[in-house]
């Protein structure tokens, strides 16, 4: 019978960061397409394209402040396993 491998630990990074490159990419996009594709965005009626990329952008608000309490009790965790 094979010996059992010991199981790794769960990743459990930070989120902070994840929630605000989310947030940037959405923020990006949205000046991207302002700025360079307006009049194609127009022709083309693909106007609320940009309203998503404001809503994508506004959401991220909301996941930033849930993933600052996970972060928070990640540290919690931790510091609780550590003693």
């Amino acid at each position: 019978m094979p010996k059992e491998q010991p199981r790794p630990e769960p990743l459990d990074p930070p989120m902070v960061p994840f929630a605000l490159a989310g947030m940037a990419a959405w923020a990006v996009v949205g000046l991207v397409l302002l700025v360079f594709f307006r009049d194609w965005l127009t022709e083309h009626d693909h106007r609320n394209w940009l309203w998503i990329c404001l809503a994508g952008f506004l959401w991220g608000f909301p996941g930033l402040a849930v993933m600052m309490r996970h972060d928070a009790n990640r540290r919690r965790r931790r510091a609780a396993a550590s003693r």
